[in-house]
């Protein structure tokens, strides 16, 4: 069963697995009713026509009859609701900024998803994910696509270990200009349509306004976190990202940066290009560590804090099954809280958490770990 999303990439990955001998059945997930979402809070946006599922799906019975391949339907507007988008609203009235494309992956695409293919019948669920399967120890492990430029094994981190035994990535080891031209050359409808963007299933949005409807807009001071002094007026201080440049509307000079919130206070600190030191840790916590292949710590490997981030070098010892202690004495910039932090090694993903509590210094991190163990003591 291959998720059909009416877009080129799943297109082209139900095309190859038909050319390879599978028997393919396409499948489309419906997870967002934006006629009763939006109007939640009594405000909605029904004006701005964003959400195009509607439209998606009609592209995705148009590549279903050109390939020549049954198409189901689904719908997971309920699971969506109380799995995905509670938890990231959740959140961010926490203060913290958190990836709803992670948790779609692990609680509707390969969870729910999969759930829906096992009780029709199904042995494996495909994907137009940009990632690849590899084996080590004589099981599947995730690794990253050939195509780096796209490759998606970060939104991938938070699956189950076991899913990996029945899932596919047809678009592993090809890049995508190659799958633009798979989709001409089949004269598919989609073979030029845009990339979605946006919240996942939501669709492109005006975030702040959008975000509004469910987390209320409460203006408050912006504060030069090294000159102790106010430079301006934000939003809501929920909705502001460390690390962030643009979108703070802070006249005169600068450019400012997020730096950090406190949403009790409901104050923003912000600092300029000439103290950024105030971006930059050497530590953090993460929690809810998900496991995807064996290691033993302390290792040095790879990390990635947001996706189009660089590979880091860091170094990473396991506290239990849960918490993972992460070190980068070279210090990273806006390493941030309710992120998730993805962990590699050759490529292949050793799992991946939420950046719990980031730290200046090392030896803080330390002394919380020492705080927490005697407190369980």
């Amino acid at each position: 069963m291959v998720g059909l999303s009416g877009g080129v990439d799943s297109a082209v990955a139900a095309y190859l697995l038909k050319q390879q001998g599978y028997d393919v059945t396409c499948a489309f997930m419906r997870n967002w009713d934006s006629l009763i979402n939006d109007d939640i809070s009594g405000n909605p946006d029904l004006s701005n026509p964003v959400c195009t599922q509607e439209q998606d799906y009609n592209d995705a019975a148009s590549v279903a009859r050109a390939l020549d391949l049954p198409l189901l339907r689904v719908d997971f507007i309920e699971e969506y609701w109380n799995d995905v988008f509670a938890r990231f609203l959740e959140e961010y009235r926490k203060g913290r900024t958190p990836n709803p494309d992670i948790l779609c992956n692990r609680y509707i695409k390969f969870d729910s998803f999969m759930k829906f293919g096992k009780e029709h019948g199904f042995d494996t669920v495909a994907t137009g994910h940009y990632a690849k399967l590899g084996e080590r120890n004589g099981k599947h492990v995730l690794m990253k696509a050939d195509d780096r430029n796209k490759d998606q094994s970060y939104f991938l981190c938070e699956i189950h270990r076991d899913t990996l035994d029945h899932v596919l990535f047809p678009l592993g080891s090809i890049d995508k200009p190659e799958v633009r031209r798979i989709a001409e050359e089949l004269h598919l409808s989609i073979a030029k349509k845009k990339d979605s963007t946006g919240i996942c299933f939501i669709g492109e949005r005006k975030f702040r306004e959008f975000l509004s409807n469910y987390l209320p807009m409460k203006p408050g001071k912006i504060i030069d976190i090294a000159a102790h002094e106010v430079v301006g007026e934000h939003k809501g201080v929920l909705y502001y990202t460390v690390g962030q440049r643009k979108g703070l509307d802070i006249g005169g000079t600068g450019p400012y940066y997020c730096a950090g919130k406190d949403i009790y206070a409901n104050e923003l600190y912000v600092t300029d290009q000439a103290h950024q030191e105030w971006l930059v840790s050497d530590s953090c916590l993460v929690s809810g560590f998900n496991t995807l292949a064996d290691f033993d710590t302390p290792l040095h490997c790879m990390a990635k804090f947001r996706y189009r981030q660089p590979d880091q070098d860091v170094i990473i010892e396991r506290l239990d099954d849960h918490q993972i202690k992460v070190a980068y004495p070279q210090g990273i910039r806006s390493v941030t809280p309710g992120q998730e932090a993805v962990f590699y090694k050759d490529d292949a993903v050793l799992g991946g958490g939420e950046i719990e509590q980031v730290f200046v210094h090392e030896e803080d991190l330390m002394q919380k770990i020492s705080a927490e163990g005697k407190k369980h003591d």
